[in-house]
């Protein structure tokens, strides 16, 4: 249809929907956005302070693997310093980097043990 001004209803009414349109091109983006924080950001960030958390909990006596598969016996740790004292086989000691420890061995307690053979 053709106006004085040369705009057509069609258009106009094409303007003034414009804003939710917007909105409905855009809400696909936030909601893949929404879904990946929750699956992927958020669950790392939380393993990522409890990694922290354990690497400051090390102490004396503690056996820990290194990133590299070392299983060592923490002998000396120094405080407000990112090296740790440990030793990997009898008299055999290493200066280890806190965060290349991956994870602590927790000795297993008596009752953990398997049943016995034959049981």
């Amino acid at each position: 249809m053709w106006t004085p001004f040369g705009i057509s209803t069609a258009h106009a009414q094409d303007a003034a929907a414009g804003g939710a349109g917007i909105v409905m091109q855009l809400l696909p983006l936030v909601l893949i956005f929404v879904v990946f924080y929750f699956l992927l950001i958020r669950p790392q960030q939380k393993k990522m302070k409890e990694h922290r958390e354990m690497l400051s909990a090390i102490k004396r006596n503690d056996r820990v693997v290194t990133a590299g598969g070392i299983v060592a016996t923490i002998t000396k740790v120094k405080e407000g310093s990112d090296e740790i004292e440990a030793e990997i086989a009898p008299n055999v000691r290493v200066t280890l980097v806190r965060g290349t420890i991956t994870s602590v061995i927790r000795p297993q307690a008596a009752n953990d043990e398997p049943a016995a053979k034959g049981a």
